[in-house]
């Protein structure tokens, strides 16, 4: 799965595909270096992202900083022109608002990424059974701006697949087939450093729920984290790739079905000597 964000503001690439013309090409050019599947994202959630709450809704809804509508005028043109140079292509839309999956998958997108595992819009469960779309449930603790300063778990790894589980449950009673659903343990998402890499290394403890498993580790924080400790010095993002090729084979070797990356050509060619393993 190639990444493509056309926001102003994600960590890595923010600002770089605001244009639609720039954004399209480039996911024009992830699917020919060998992406399986397109991920467009409209909205950030890196750490520290304003998603405040919505008193509207209830339960943990929350009130996202950029509106629906902003979304739309950011992610429609990009779905739209990468469908029509490419009718082929699979198409994810990351984003946790009803409105946004509704609109995208009427414009041809297949799959719904969304990061709280619909727990920020409580209308996009029902929206993903009504569209039959493919649904990506992304296991997140608190919220952008809650994460730099949440307390650590004892057994992660658990938590997140208790919590996983409970969102399948609430999705299928809310129609989604289960053969529809794909799970995210959420690398970054609500978990600092220290409890990523118990989560990688027990990947294969979330094969239990029986449904597969999408990983996303690309440039991300506790991967540069891990690489400045040897340089000795704090690690840009843009240097981040060869961390981000380890990570992503561990998880391969442990479970993963999909992975999320930046980088399509040379992820590919690492993940092809997992695969090699794997099937040895």
């Amino acid at each position: 799965m190639g990444v493509l964000n056309v926001t102003p503001d994600s960590f890595y690439d923010g600002g770089r595909f605001v244009a639609p013309e720039q954004a399209v090409e480039h996911g024009l050019k992830l699917l020919a270096e060998g992406a399986d599947i397109l991920d467009i994202g409209a909205e950030s959630t890196r750490p520290g992202a304003a998603v405040s709450a919505d008193e509207a809704l209830r339960g943990p809804a929350r009130k996202p900083s950029v509106s629906a509508e902003e979304e739309l005028q950011r992610l429609m043109p990009v779905v739209e022109g990468i469908l029509r140079s490419r009718p082929d292509a699979i198409v994810s839309v990351d984003t946790y608002k009803a409105e946004v999956a509704r609109a995208a998958v009427a414009a041809g997108a297949e799959i719904v990424n969304d990061v709280s595992a619909f727990l920020w819009d409580p209308r996009m469960a029902t929206a993903c059974a009504e569209l039959k779309c493919g649904v990506v449930l992304m296991h997140t603790r608190g919220t952008p701006e809650q994460w730099r300063t949440m307390p650590s778990e004892g057994n992660l790894t658990s938590r997140v697949r208790d919590e996983l589980a409970n969102r399948v449950q609430v999705a299928m009673e809310n129609g989604v087939e289960r053969s529809r659903i794909v799970l995210d343990p959420g690398f970054g998402f609500g978990k600092n450093f220290e409890q990523n890499y118990p989560l990688l290394a027990g990947l294969e403890h979330l094969q239990q729920l029986g449904l597969p498993l999408l990983v996303g580790t690309s440039r991300k924080s506790f991967v540069g984290r891990s690489v400045s400790k040897r340089v000795g010095h704090e690690v840009a993002p843009s240097d981040r790739l060869y961390g981000s090729l380890g990570a992503m084979v561990i998880s391969i070797l442990h479970g993963a079905h999909i992975v999320r990356v930046h980088d399509v050509r040379p992820s590919l060619d690492a993940a092809a000597i997992a695969d090699e393993v794997l099937i040895t």
